[in-house]
């Protein structure tokens, strides 16, 4: 399965760079593309203080640009969008598929007191449900939104349905560069599945505060090693996966069928 993650800086509502990196994509045989959080929107705290409309006619423009590319170039596109309902926020990854398109409301939202998403945006708090999970040529993927993979939880939802790649758009920012590439790392060793994660570039200034997103997307083996990874600057990076080196990682370290051995014998 060969994906790429696009890491940018917030586009706002041009798709100039957008049309250029899906057709480089495209002629590399790109079969899915993975942009980062408040890529597309503007970054959260700006959101904060923008209308209701405006947010609106952001995501309408960026879905409708989305759809056209990826029917134009036979690619799925996974973007967070900021999407507006009946004058509700809601924070949502979207998989633009060339002949469909499905939505995902993150679930788990920060909340904290500089960084209150859960506050703001109107998803619903709710008992947790699995990540959307879809497949492209038998290869299977399932979306989950950045500062969900602390949580373990989600993860069990994932347990059984044998997923080969968790796609993580993110916006990690400050000094979290180690702890997100073990904490990557990690998840994916201890489930045995690749996970491709795209983070955005760029800066927020506020009063306090100094936002620096630094990038560092990163594509993790099932062997919990970083396979690929790309610094702090715009870049597009193609990745390759296997389906067999996800097989071959769960046989050789069988947690799986050591759980499974144990709730078989307790009668589970």
């Amino acid at each position: 399965m060969r994906a790429a993650v696009l890491q940018l800086n917030a586009q706002g509502m041009s798709s100039t760079k957008l049309y250029n990196y899906i057709r480089i994509a495209h002629k590399k045989n790109v079969k899915l593309l993975l942009l980062g959080e408040y890529t597309l929107n503007p970054f959260f705290k700006e959101l904060e203080s923008m209308s209701v409309s405006m947010i609106k006619e952001q995501a309408e423009h960026q879905i409708k640009v989305l759809k056209e590319l990826s029917t134009t170039y036979n690619i799925t596109i996974i973007a967070p969008l900021i999407i507006v309902k009946k004058q509700n926020i809601y924070k949502t990854t979207v998989r633009f598929a060339p002949n469909s398109i499905s939505y995902y409301q993150q679930q788990l939202l920060i909340n904290y007191p500089h960084w209150d998403e859960e506050n703001f945006f109107d998803n619903k708090i709710k008992k947790i449900e699995s990540p959307l999970v879809f497949k492209i040529d038998g290869f299977k993927f399932a979306i989950m939104n950045g500062f969900e993979i602390h949580f373990d939880e989600i993860w069990a939802q994932l347990a059984n349905k044998s997923i080969d790649c968790v796609l993580l758009p993110s916006v990690s920012t400050f000094d979290s560069y180690n702890r997100w590439k073990n904490l990557i790392t990690s998840r994916a060793f201890t489930h045995n599945c690749f996970v491709l994660r795209a983070n955005r570039i760029g800066e927020y200034k506020d009063k306090n505060l100094s936002w620096q997103f630094y990038g560092d997307s990163i594509l993790a083996s099932p062997y919990g090693e970083v396979i690929s990874h790309l610094g702090n600057k715009e870049e597009l990076m193609i990745v390759d996966m296997s389906h067999t080196e996800v097989i071959q990682a769960r046989k050789s370290w069988g947690f799986k069928e050591m759980i499974h051995k144990r709730n078989t014998r307790s009668g589970l």
